[in-house]
């Protein structure tokens, strides 16, 4: 394995010398990167002070993770509210006389829903690889900023066309979002502490559909010469903006650059995250570890999982306001039953989130699956419910939303099982270029014909959602049968008599999960100790 770094590797950009030592570990011409250097006293300290394992007093530990909570969850989380609501101003602007003031025709707010992801999908994987070479924080922050700055332009727009092009656009720059709320949740977190963590700011989607509604009501009582629809484009728009010049001053581009922690606490993040295998930060892009990504197959199944996972999603984030309304209750009411459909979806995440934490190892997909269910029975129950059971077909539209749960434990397996950051950047593009695609063709399903009920598109709905059950079931069994070839593979290495390199000579050498002889060799070694899977699926 050691002999693909090699090709890895362009020792003329990206190193300034090779530490030969590593010969005797087994690792030859192992690469010391640029940011170790100009950091490196800081890795040096975490080595000599906690170890290759490091190991930190369990109080010290907890009480630097509060801390690191406290920094980082609040600012992911309410740019994922922003994110959220951005998405669905077009479906208040519904309500409130978008297609009327337009003339859109009942197919051009369908496209509308569709087109954002156009730009999504286009933007993806590049804006992924140009993150990988920027300041993430100040790239994210840039990116933000223009989510506004668009949005407040839609508020000017006359006709299809202009919104149309507006709402590609926008997409482009919201495709950055999600890979980069991963990328920083990896930076900060150990893989345990990931699927918590990722949970906490995905529990701002449902913050952000509650959010919304009460923004939506708040916004339709306003009277002026502005139509509603416009106002909620400006007000959005000017408050996401403003949170994008935030980020950029308060967000670090890296654990070692930021301002909020000490040197102590730095070099204890870098302890901590040399348990990962994975490295913190990597600026430049390894064409090798892309080619592997895209000829890994899971890499194609997180794009399904993300196609599927999102096919719902983009009816509900577009539709569910006209479902609602369609149910019979007027404007206003329809944007305040909103807020419960958000409280539900956060009550999902969490749940998850705990389901996950007590089951036990190796349970992630078990809980992801047992969340499809109450997602399948609330379509089944939509679409078999007679139509004046107005109460019963609400409260089986809310139940839809648990799948949410699913797909945020879903994006841990991510960050928990792909090592080598362009691996990462690749595979995590992946799922949301998955996903914009899901968003596409979602809203079509919806077909004004068959209003109130959209029989179809809850059709939809359901049978992505099956699909992604049987997703689900699948990495299951593909993450079993790898580990069990990779325990093969160490086995025979000892056997052999081959020599294992140190954890220290691997934690920050950015190599992917196939490269890292240590992400083998510890699956054997915690399953001995019986903690945690190294492959928590």
């Amino acid at each position: 394995m050691a002999s693909k770094q090699d090709d890895r590797i362009d020792v003329k950009n990206d190193v300034e010398h090779v530490d030969d030592t590593a010969d005797e570990q087994g690792l030859k011409n192992v690469p010391v990167k640029k940011h170790e250097q100009e950091h490196g006293d800081l890795y040096d300290e975490a080595l000599e002070r906690y170890g290759e394992a490091g190991e930190l007093d369990p109080a010290v530990e907890k009480k630097l993770l509060r801390k690191i909570d406290r920094c980082i969850i609040p600012i992911l989380g309410i740019c994922y509210f922003f994110y959220y609501v951005d998405k669905t101003t077009l479906s208040y602007a519904a309500i409130y006389g978008i297609k009327g003031d337009l003339n859109l025709a009942p197919t051009e707010y369908s496209w509308l829903s569709s087109i954002f992801y156009f730009g999504w999908v286009f933007w993806a994987i590049p804006s992924n690889l140009i993150m990988q070479r920027s300041p993430p924080a100040y790239y994210l922050a840039f990116n933000i900023f223009m989510w506004g700055v668009l949005l407040c332009c839609q508020a000017a727009a006359k006709n299809f066309g202009t919104l149309a092009a507006l709402r590609v656009l926008s997409g482009a720059f919201e495709a950055i979002a999600d890979p980069a709320f991963m990328l920083f949740t990896s930076m900060y977190y150990t893989r345990a502490e990931q699927p918590s963590r990722i949970s906490a700011w995905y529990l701002f989607n449902g913050i952000g559909v509650a959010g919304g509604g009460l923004i939506g009501y708040g916004i339709g009582h306003i009277k002026g010469a502005l139509a509603s629809w416009r106002l909620e484009f400006l007000i959005v728009g000017a408050v996401c903006a403003l949170w994008g010049v935030v980020i950029a001053l308060t967000l670090a581009n890296s654990p070692l650059t930021s301002r909020w922690f000490s040197r102590e606490e730095k070099v204890m993040m870098l302890a901590r995250m040399r348990r990962n295998q994975t490295g913190i930060e990597s600026k430049r892009i390894r064409w090798g570890q892309v080619r592997e990504a895209v000829l890994d197959y899971k890499t194609w199944m997180f794009f399904s999982l993300g196609l599927v996972g999102n096919i719902p999603n983009g009816g509900i984030s577009n539709f569910s306001t006209l479902v609602i309304k369609g149910l019979g209750f007027d404007t206003f009411h329809t944007a305040l039953l909103g807020i419960p459909q958000g409280a539900l979806v956060c009550i999902w995440i969490l749940l998850g989130a705990f389901l996950n934490s007590k089951i036990g190892n190796n349970s992630r997909t078990l809980v992801c699956m047992l969340f499809m269910l109450p997602t399948i029975a609330g379509a089944l129950g939509f679409l078999l419910a007679p139509n004046d059971a107005y109460v019963g077909r609400l409260i089986c539209f809310y139940l839809t939303g648990s799948y949410q749960s699913s797909f945020v434990l879903a994006l841990s397996l991510i960050t928990s099982n792909t090592a080598g950051q362009s691996k990462k950047m690749i595979v995590s593009g992946a799922i949301w270029a998955g996903a914009s695609i899901g968003n596409i063709v979602s809203p079509f399903f919806y077909l004004t014909s068959q209003a109130p009920k959209y029989q179809l598109g809850i059709g939809s709905l359901l049978v992505a959602n099956c699909l992604e059950l049987g997703l689900f079931v699948a990495f299951r069994y593909v993450f079993i049968w790898e580990n069990k070839k990779k325990e093969r593979v160490v086995q025979e290495m000892i056997a052999n008599g081959q020599t294992v390199p140190r954890e220290v000579d691997t934690a920050f050498s950015d190599l992917t999960d196939k490269e890292n002889i240590k992400w083998v060799d510890r699956i054997v070694a915690r399953r001995s100790k019986r903690q945690a899977g190294y492959h928590p699926y």
